[in-house]
């Protein structure tokens, strides 16, 4: 039998945290682990599909089309130019979804009912998260089993994080039990910022082992990748960037064995 999916919620409602680069590079290093990963776009802006090539044009069907006529997540799936990496884009009428299924029963769960049929085939789905809680976020913690916060190593990192941290305690209390943090990552590091050391330490002194050891670094080269329509992982390989998300992703997998094995 094929081993259940591990859905992953990339979350975090402040905007400008690396949060969609993280997804897009996480998912790309792990292929490079020889997993299978399907790539949720659920950001009305629909930059993941644009950093990994996918012009607009091409998206006929979305993520949204899930959401308002319940077609399946296959039917809305798309094959990137990464071997092993699909992705479910997303459309900007997203952004008005919440207003559109009003109180329609079930609109909490129409995610995790979608991905029901894909457990097994992929070995990780990633959940690009909008930058605010609102339903979009409430239907991916609903559907993960694990959630990655994204934090920029910057004076407001910590502002709004116990928040977000309440937030998917709330959802474990009410909607998923399965529910679990499996890290935050330090984000856009500058080493020649004193600023970005004491960020990282405030954060390892609050949250301690919940925060991944792995760090990424802020780098030129993962700024001009999406231009270019590639994870930096492809259009630099190996720059510091792309050693940093291809450590994430083996910090992550070596996490979940050692979760598995207790």
């Amino acid at each position: 039998m094929a081993k259940p999916t591990r859905i992953i919620a990339i979350v975090n409602q402040k905007g400008g945290v690396g949060k969609t680069t993280t997804t897009i590079n996480l998912a790309a290093a792990l292929t490079l682990r020889a997993k299978k990963v399907l790539l949720i776009d659920m950001d009305p802006q629909g930059n993941a599909a644009t950093g990994l090539g996918i012009p607009r044009a091409s998206r006929d069907v979305t993520v949204y089309d899930v959401f308002a006529d319940e077609i399946s997540m296959s039917e809305a799936t798309m094959e990137s130019s990464v071997e092993g990496l699909s992705i479910v884009p997303s459309h900007m009428d997203l952004a008005g979804l919440e207003l559109e299924l009003g109180d329609r029963a079930g609109r909490t769960t129409i995610l995790q009912r979608a991905l029901a049929a894909q457990d097994g085939v992929y070995d990780y789905v990633l959940i690009d998260c909008p930058p605010s809680l609102n339903l979009l976020t409430v239907n991916a913690l609903t559907a993960a089993r694990s959630v990655i916060v994204p934090l920029q190593c910057e004076f407001f990192a910590l502002e709004g994080l116990s928040q977000l941290l309440q937030t998917v305690e709330m959802a474990k209390a009410n909607i998923n039990p399965q529910l679990v943090i499996d890290g935050v990552i330090m984000t856009m590091y500058d080493q020649r910022n004193r600023l970005s050391a004491q960020v990282a330490a405030d954060v390892r002194k609050h949250l301690g082992r919940a925060v991944f050891k792995t760090i990424i670094p802020r780098n030129v080269r993962i700024a001009e990748a999406p231009s270019f329509g590639k994870p930096v992982l492809q259009y630099a390989p190996n720059c510091s960037g792309s050693k940093a998300y291809r450590a994430l992703a083996d910090e992550m997998l070596s996490r979940h064995a050692r979760a598995i094995k207790k």
